[in-house]
């Protein structure tokens, strides 16, 4: 049982660190795609320049060869790219530049800009012509690679949200399925104490008739009443409870008159309960039980001895329960783990009463139980809020 959250953590890690190196790969994977796209791109840009200088020469050429060299210039409809002079000053007639919008090329000022960015970007091809002069062909990544760039983030992104999402939706359902478990036992337990109970309390009948008086007759049916109790708890558990009681210092009171004179008289247990009466709707039987649970905690971590302390208060529109004991405290890990089912620091614990009673706190009651002080050495307080009529 104590081995369960440690089991989980690892197996969180592992899903954690698969779901990294998953992403991280696809990354690098997709950045790879891009640098060859990339130098493919710079290859045709390459190319594109050579037709320029092969057009731009006085040498008598063939039909067909002009006819490649304008395929070559036109075949570029993604990249953009000018030709300027030397002096970066950029060309005006018609082919001198390709895929760069004409708000751009009619307004110098943005031209230069765009011909800076292209240069820090990438070298321009240089091209020397027949008289001797030098022109650049300047040139920058086409529209599909720049979104390209981004691609494998938003696609790791992606990937990630919906593991993470099938992660969340499998836990869900095991939580449900859990849920499930927790109502199937407890009607079962309920049912299975239900059969020996009736008997025990027919008997009980015959032997009032021979003693109704004596001692053990009635330390028996106190007995025979309090196994009634449980078995209505379980059965309560199992489904879903009516919250018809009210008094809630009623409630409180008796929980604690009845486990004071069944704790160690070496604990010092007192309650604190204000001098009116508190309206809360809430079960009793349920309420009875997370009190119980949460008292035997306290007499467990005192080992016997030591101080006990029950008060409830009102603050804003809640009511406040709480549990402190001066026992031995809670760890860091313990508190993280305090409440989930199967945990226990007992040898010979099941870890099952601090999850009933935050299943009874939350989902029947709509309200809250967490530890709201602990210190190693020097005790643990527990809180439970629910709002008030």
């Amino acid at each position: 049982m104590k081995n369960r959250p440690f089991l989980a953590r690892i197996n969180n890690w592992f899903v954690f660190i698969l779901l990294t190196v998953i992403v991280i790969a696809l990354i690098i994977s997709s950045n790879i795609l891009i640098t060859n796209l990339r130098e493919k791109e710079a290859e045709r840009i390459k190319v594109f320049a050579t037709a320029i200088k092969i057009l731009q020469d006085n040498q008598q050429k063939s039909s067909e060869t002009q006819e490649l060299l304008f395929a070559i210039l036109t075949e570029n409809d993604q990249i953009p790219s000018i030709l300027t002079d030397e002096n970066k000053k950029p060309f005006i007639f018609d082919g001198s530049s390709r895929n760069i919008e004409q708000e751009i090329l009619k307004n110098p000022s943005e031209l230069r800009k765009l011909i800076r960015k292209m240069e820090n970007n990438y070298e321009p091809f240089e091209i020397e012509v027949a008289n001797g002069d030098k022109q650049l062909v300047f040139y920058d990544n086409s529209a599909l690679l720049n979104n390209l760039r981004y691609y494998p983030y938003f696609l790791g992104l992606f990937i990630l949200s919906y593991l993470i999402f099938i992660f969340w939706f499998l836990r869900t359902i095991k939580k449900t399925d859990e849920g499930y478990l927790w109502a199937g036992l407890a009607k079962e337990t309920a049912h299975q104490i239900g059969t020996p109970l009736s008997s025990m309390i027919g008997w009980m009948e015959i032997m009032k008739l021979d003693n109704p008086e004596s001692e053990g007759v009635q330390e028996i049916e106190k007995d025979i009443e309090r196994l009634r109790t449980i078995s209505e708890r379980f059965s309560k558990i199992g489904s879903v409870p009516e919250l018809n009681d009210m008094n809630f210092n009623q409630t409180i009171q008796e929980n604690y008159s009845y486990l004071k004179t069944r704790i160690s008289k070496k604990i010092n247990f007192t309650l604190q309960l204000p001098n009116y009466t508190l309206l809360v709707p809430h079960n009793k039987i349920l309420m009875s039980w997370v009190i119980e649970n949460l008292v035997k905690n306290a007499v467990d971590a005192m080992r016997g001895e030591g101080s006990l302390q029950m008060s409830v208060f009102e603050r804003n529109k809640n009511i406040l329960i709480e549990v402190k004991d001066t026992g031995s405290g809670m760890t860091k890990q313990q508190v993280r783990n305090a409440f989930k089912p199967g945990y226990s620091t007992k040898k010979r614990g099941w870890g099952l009463g601090l999850s009933l009673a935050r299943r009874v706190i939350h989902e029947y009651h709509n309200g809250d139980i967490k530890i709201s002080h602990t210190e190693v050495g020097k005790g643990t307080t527990f809180r439970i809020t629910i709002r008030k009529v």
